[in-house]
């Protein structure tokens, strides 16, 4: 024991009742009124323990009924977090609080001379002002914490500011989709307190990806990547030029090369990977494809012709696909990869690299579609990114026409001969990354474009 005095801090326990509200998730709150602490304060139904007879949870379920009217079943009673907390005035308690979302009863104020006022909130539209104590709870509760330390300075207000928030979470041993420590403080010292996070990863990525809410309402994504050259790659793309895009692209809010991580500004819309629409918008939908395709080739400025197209991995790739090929696909793939010799380079500009359906996301009510996910992005050839996007209008003279009509040009002979060349290379590497990693899907998806492109050659 270090200190001259022993904590013997009192225990309180909160009430975080929660109903489905039209916008989602409504908290029960009270407003504290006449000779009491934080009178003209929002806060949650709460209270002490009445003694050494009585646990947290009968305590919970008192001062419930005696403060809201409404009687709950300990059945119903769930653990939410705890908060060490500390009063500017230097005193400190230990609070507990629990969620409930089922009860008996509408509530109302039962003891006026404390309280004047309950109403339902929004969780992520907490009312002003609101006891500091009782915001730092709800904020750990957001979080998804399960304890939090909240000591207050002595010249910190009773009320909840932003500037003066003091709440620390303590992390929990880590698992599998949490998001790391360091991670979360270098997030929040770029966009401020986080309180909800929503694992949105691809399946098939070892880059992980969240989806982060703020307490004040902001949302971003905060992306870790899987090695340094992704990293690296999207950076350079979302410093460089990306913001060319406008409003299509989100916007590099922090990048932190030794984590690998990056907080991006959030876009809307919804991804077109497995969605639906009429022929006539999903031509609308193609041609802005193309048009956003120009954009991003455009950007900046092209270079001289490229280098040799990449058969460096060929091989390898072969020997991981091989036992999925179908007969005669090992002799269109090398015969298709030895044109390559023979055709001129196209020159470089900047491409995205990963340009698929998974990677946009389309607002139908804005008429807005957006480009995501830039760490496969260099500069190459303009047709390197409508390797992926040619599967989506295979059998759709239509789409590949909007594409077209929105790129402002056809493809040119040269840029024809390298799309089929690329297309080869990627299912190729396709089926081997799909064979090693379990994934069916993707080695099919390589199969059926060989199939493809060699009835094509061979009509």
């Amino acid at each position: 024991m270090t200190g001259s005095q022993r904590h013997t801090e009192p225990l309180d326990v909160h009430l975080i009742a929660l109903r489905d509200g039209p916008a989602g998730p409504e908290v029960l709150l009270s407003r504290r009124a006449g000779d009491v602490y934080a009178a003209g304060c929002w806060h949650l139904i709460s209270g002490h323990l009445d003694g050494p007879w009585e646990d947290m949870v009968t305590a919970l379920l008192r001062e419930t009924r005696e403060e809201a009217g409404i009687v709950v079943d300990p059945a119903d009673v769930r653990a939410a977090v705890t908060v060490h907390h500390r009063s500017p005035a230097g005193a400190a308690r230990l609070g507990v609080f629990f969620e409930v979302r089922r009860w008996d009863g509408t509530p109302k104020v039962m003891e006026p001379q404390v309280c004047d006022a309950m109403d339902w909130f929004a969780l992520d539209k907490l009312p002003q002002p609101m006891v500091t104590y009782c915001r730092a709870g709800l904020d750990a509760y957001r979080a998804g914490a399960r304890m939090a330390v909240h000591f207050q300075e002595p010249a910190d207000a009773i009320a909840y500011t932003p500037t003066a928030d003091r709440l620390v979470l303590v992390p929990e041993p880590r698992s599998p989709g949490t998001v790391p420590q360091e991670v979360r403080a270098f997030a929040e010292h770029a966009v401020g307190r986080i309180t909800n996070w929503t694992d949105v990863s691809w399946g098939r990525e070892e880059s992980r990806v969240w989806r982060a809410r703020g307490a004040e309402c902001g949302e971003w994504y905060v992306k870790i990547h899987q090695n340094n050259r992704f990293h690296q790659r999207e950076v350079a793309a979302l410093r460089g030029w990306v913001p060319f895009l406008g409003p299509a692209a989100p916007r590099l809010v922090a990048a932190d090369a030794q984590l690998r991580a990056v907080v991006l500004t959030a876009v809307g819309g919804r991804s077109l990977h497995g969605a639906t629409y009429p022929p006539e918008q999903q031509r609308h939908i193609f041609h802005r494809i193309g048009q956003l395709a120009a954009a991003i080739h455009t950007s900046a400025p092209p270079h001289p012709a490229a280098g040799t197209l990449p058969l460096g991995k060929l091989e390898r790739h072969l020997d991981g696909a091989r036992p999925h090929l179908a007969p005669g696909d090992e002799e269109f793939i090398r015969s298709t990869a030895e044109k390559a010799a023979h055709l001129p380079a196209l020159e470089a500009v900047p491409t995205h690299g990963d340009l698929q359906l998974r990677n946009l996301r389309w607002d139908e009510d804005a008429d807005v579609l957006y480009v995501i996910d830039f760490e496969r992005s260099e500069e190459g050839p303009a047709i390197r990114d409508f390797v992926r996007l040619s599967d989506s209008w295979h059998g759709r003279p239509d789409l590949l026409q909007a594409v077209l009509d929105g790129y402002g040009r056809p493809f040119t002979p040269e840029e024809e001969a390298q799309l089929t060349i690329l297309s080869v290379l990627d299912s190729v590497s396709g089926i081997s990354y799909g064979a090693s990693h379990g994934d069916p899907e993707l080695v099919e998806r390589g199969r059926r474009t060989l199939a493809r492109l060699s009835a094509a050659q061979h009509p």
